[in-house]
């Protein structure tokens, strides 16, 4: 793995490739431009990670309520288990224990395996398992305290 660079989301450009990694990591939960930019509008960090100029996975840091940061780290599928999962979530609960965090949830897509593996490597345990009304996809939050 080259080195991992993590920008934040700053333009329209950016905003799309955020989008195009949510999209094909999470599409159940698939994201308008306008829902993407909804987000940033309620102080979500969004950040797009690089491997040189290839785009390769985004983040979401929510703001830390209460002393509860949500991080999600998002990898594109062929880009998985080469290390690039692992320095965005490093990077991203760096940020997140900045803002002041003292426990970290996440939520991960229920068929998403690799994404729980990875999520209970890292410490994390399962809260709850659920379904959104008036869908069939099933969610998993997720927590760590730090």
């Amino acid at each position: 793995m080259s080195d991992l660079r993590v920008f934040p989301v700053d333009d329209a450009e950016a905003l799309e490739e955020w989008r195009y990694v949510h999209n094909v990591v999470v599409p159940p939960a698939a994201m308008s431009v306008a829902e993407a930019r909804e987000r940033l509008a309620r102080g979500y960090r969004l950040e797009n990670a690089y491997d040189g100029d290839v785009l390769v996975g985004c983040s979401t840091v929510r703001p830390v309520v209460g002393g509860v940061g949500t991080v999600i780290a998002r990898v594109l599928p062929e880009f998985r288990r080469q290390g690039f999962g692992a320095a965005l979530y490093e990077h991203v609960l760096a940020y997140v224990r900045g803002q002041g965090a003292e426990v970290v949830e996440t939520c991960v897509l229920g068929v998403n395996e690799d994404g729980l593996r990875f999520a209970a490597r890292y410490g994390f345990a399962e809260v709850e398992r659920y379904v959104l009304d008036g869908e069939s996809d099933e969610w998993v939050d997720l927590r760590l305290v730090l």
